[in-house]
């Protein structure tokens, strides 16, 4: 297994990325009275995930680490719901691509946490 040097070695930050950089390009589209609203949240949110996953990554504790993963799944969740009303509320076509993403950071995160909590 590869020491990482940076978050940014990390696969799930990489994805968890990608995933921001698509909610972006989606609420682009979002009407311009949900610029504080949906947009503003959903925004928050995505940024949410990468942003913890980089702040555990320098924690020391694995007790620490675990508590930064676990707000970046909560954050994770947050977003998996914004994509569905997104989608029922009519504001994007598909969200298949974001669900996919989104999917694979979750499962990815997940076996993280579960690894840190295995040598614990």
């Amino acid at each position: 297994m590869n020491k990482t040097t940076s978050f940014e070695d990390l696969l799930v930050w990489q994805k968890g990325h990608q995933f921001v950089l698509e909610v972006y390009k989606m609420s682009k589209q979002f009407p311009k009275e949900e610029v504080y609203g949906l947009t503003s949240q959903f925004r928050r949110a995505a940024i949410s995930i990468t942003a913890n996953i980089a702040e555990g990554y320098k924690r020391i504790s694995d007790k620490e680490k675990l508590r930064f993963y676990n707000i970046a799944q909560v954050s994770l969740e947050e977003c998996r719901y914004f994509l569905i009303l997104s989608k029922d509320l009519e504001y994007v076509k598909s969200i298949s691509k974001e669900k996919g993403l989104l999917e694979e950071v979750s499962k990815m995160l997940n076996a993280y946490c579960r690894s840190i909590l295995k040598k614990s």
